[in-house]
């Protein structure tokens, strides 16, 4: 349900798509519907959102929002993040409530993950 003035939907850019739903499906099982060759939606990533094709990445040291998902296990994510391509850009550090590390996908877009 749609909440009143509240975020409700997130885009990121993507220098090749097919390279992003491959990255985001193997690492944390996301799917994804196309519309058509400029755009692909996030089914199931905890939000609604979505890939437009872009030659531009979205990082913190560019003034970008950072969006930080969750994990249960830090470690593991960390090493599914890499196995499919991903780059650890912050290594695992503590912050008052838990612990969390930064990387950037395939197509130079910075995120974090973090646990308690």
């Amino acid at each position: 349900m749609n909440k009143h003035e509240k975020i409700n939907y997130v885009e990121f850019p993507s220098k090749n798509l097919e390279i992003t739903k491959k990255f985001f499906g193997d690492t944390f099982g996301w799917s994804f519907v196309d519309y058509g060759p400029e755009y692909i939606a996030i089914v199931d990533g905890g939000m609604d959102g979505g890939f437009y094709k872009s030659d531009m990445t979205s990082t913190t040291d560019k003034g970008s929002v950072l969006v930080v998902l969750y994990s249960e296990e830090l470690e593991a994510t960390q090493l599914k993040i890499i196995a499919a391509g991903g780059t650890i850009t912050k290594p695992i550090f503590s912050f008052p409530g838990g612990r969390r590390f930064h990387f950037a996908d395939p197509n130079g877009n910075e995120y974090a993950v973090w646990s308690e």
